[in-house]
């Protein structure tokens, strides 16, 4: 009977033990768990935080837009890179309008016109129809209906260092095409008032212009033509 109630005790003492190692297994797996989680926590805290990146639709929406690139128009007034000043000048160049003296030219270059521009040029009037004749030997490069030029040409100098422009002209002459080489004193149009010479403002706008090269006959050092007409 004592050797009963002995091992009852015992086995409750064991079973006792089991249930003590069992609880304490229990809290220990517990408080590891809370403090992995409190790591966590804290990780996400500090972390530094990013800068927020477009949305994919976004960046394609920004990408998409092109930089606006202004091209322009034939004209040696363009905003544009400008070949260095130098001492060089054409040589003899003729009046351009035939029956022109040098004494009836007028120097308009630094008068001034509309939307701030200086006029950069020289206006030689003339009755509509006469003769516009090239100031120089070069081919012409290029013929332009320009807005405010109206019907325009442009001449290259032989070195290809200068351009010529006569603009407001009523029309070319027969047969002229680009690329065609004229003589100096050729005629190669004839006075008119197209573009916004003003109707029957009849004269030659003509200007000269030091460049790059002759591709680059629109971009150029505007020169004074009336020193250059009148030596």
């Amino acid at each position: 009977m004592k050797w009963g109630r002995q091992r009852r005790a015992r086995a409750l003492l064991v079973s006792g033990a089991i249930v003590a190692v069992l609880v304490g297994f229990i809290a220990l797996l517990s408080i590891i768990s809370k403090r992995r989680g409190s790591t966590l926590i804290t990780f996400q805290k500090n972390e530094t935080p990013s800068v927020p990146l477009p949305s994919r639709a976004q960046s394609n929406s920004a990408e998409a837009q092109p930089t606006a690139v202004a091209i322009p128009s034939p004209s040696i007034n363009a905003s544009a890179p400008l070949p260095p000043a130098s001492s060089t000048s054409p040589g003899k160049l003729l009046i351009p309008v035939a029956g022109v003296r040098p004494e009836q030219l007028r120097d308009t270059f630094s008068q001034a016109r509309s939307e701030g521009r200086a006029h950069d040029a020289i206006d030689i009037p003339a009755p509509r129809g006469t003769p516009v004749i090239a100031a120089a030997d070069g081919p012409v490069v290029k013929l332009f209906p320009s807005e405010r030029g109206g019907t325009t040409i442009y001449q290259v100098s032989t070195d290809g260092k200068f351009v010529y422009y006569y603009a407001h002209l009523e029309r070319y002459a027969d047969g002229l095409a680009e690329g065609q080489f004229v003589r100096q004193g050729e005629t190669i149009a004839y006075v008119g008032d197209s573009g916004n010479a003003g109707a029957g403002n009849y004269h030659l706008h003509f200007s000269v212009a030091e460049i790059s090269g002759p591709k680059d006959f629109w971009h150029g050092l505007n020169l004074n033509p009336y020193p250059l007409l009148t030596r």
